[in-house]
């Protein structure tokens, strides 16, 4: 093998900055010499695993991008152990079809019940299939909408929002929040509506969303605009996280 051409091929491969093949080329190349591999085989092998790991790369850096603040799969799931109306729509929901239909979902019930543990597993999913996902808490996001308000970036903050094909807001209903912070919202959510697919989970059913939101119009409103075309799952019911402890206890 000519040392002077591969260091020279290297040196191309890196200004392309093609991942994976750079550091494995004198390997793959002594593998062809022995083999007698074909050219176009080689090339062939070579740009797969180029892709391969380009590919790989990106799903780590949605999930990591995505600002989980855990990790939960849906494959680890129970889902005997989810409410009725969670259990009636986990396998539609799993296809991920809601994205693609720029639909919304929300997830209302008592706490313990899997709310962020169905949220988070279906980010991740989103994630591993090439989606771009953002979760935060709702008195989270609430907090970045004012900040970049107040140094004017807010239009700059909206747009790069809207790229998000999924959005996760959990928690909705902890807090109250003044009426600055309700309409900031509203008008988030309004812009995402039909064009991109949210998740809101919360442990207040509708009728008590006022408390929140301070503001029976915008609460009204906001509901309107969130459940249209939506999946309202019902998550009341026994509480997941003690099913989970009796049954680790019981082993």
């Amino acid at each position: 093998m000519n040392k002077e051409i591969i260091l020279e091929t290297k040196n191309y491969i890196k200004e392309l900055k093609i991942a994976g093949i750079r550091n494995d080329l004198n390997q793959k190349l002594a593998e062809a010499y022995r083999n007698n591999t074909p050219y176009e085989e080689l090339l062939r092998d070579l740009f797969r695993d180029a892709y391969d790991m380009r590919k790989e790369n990106g799903r780590k850096n949605r999930i990591k991008n995505a600002k989980f603040p855990y990790k939960k799969y849906l494959d680890t799931l129970i889902v005997d152990y989810l409410p009725e109306s969670a259990q009636a729509k986990f396998k539609e929901l799993k296809s991920l079809k809601f994205i693609e239909e720029n639909r919304n979902i929300i997830f209302s019930g008592n706490p313990g019940t899997g709310k962020s543990h169905l949220s988070i597993g279906l980010g991740i999913k989103a994630c591993n299939e090439g989606y771009k996902v953002f979760f935060a808490t709702v008195p989270q996001f609430i907090n970045q909408l004012k900040e970049t308000q107040s140094e004017r970036r807010l239009t700059n903050f909206e747009s790069k929002f809207q790229k998000y094909d999924l959005i996760i807001l959990d928690e909705l209903g902890y807090i109250s929040f003044d009426q600055k912070g309700s309409e900031l919202l509203f008008s988030f959510l309004s812009l995402r509506a039909e064009r991109k697919s949210t998740i809101i989970t919360s442990n207040l059913s509708f009728e008590r969303w006022n408390e929140v939101f301070n503001d029976p119009a915008l609460t009204a409103a906001m509901v309107d605009r969130l459940t249209h075309k939506s999946y309202v799952i019902n998550m009341n019911g026994n509480s997941y996280r003690m099913k989970e402890t009796e049954e680790w206890l019981g082993q």
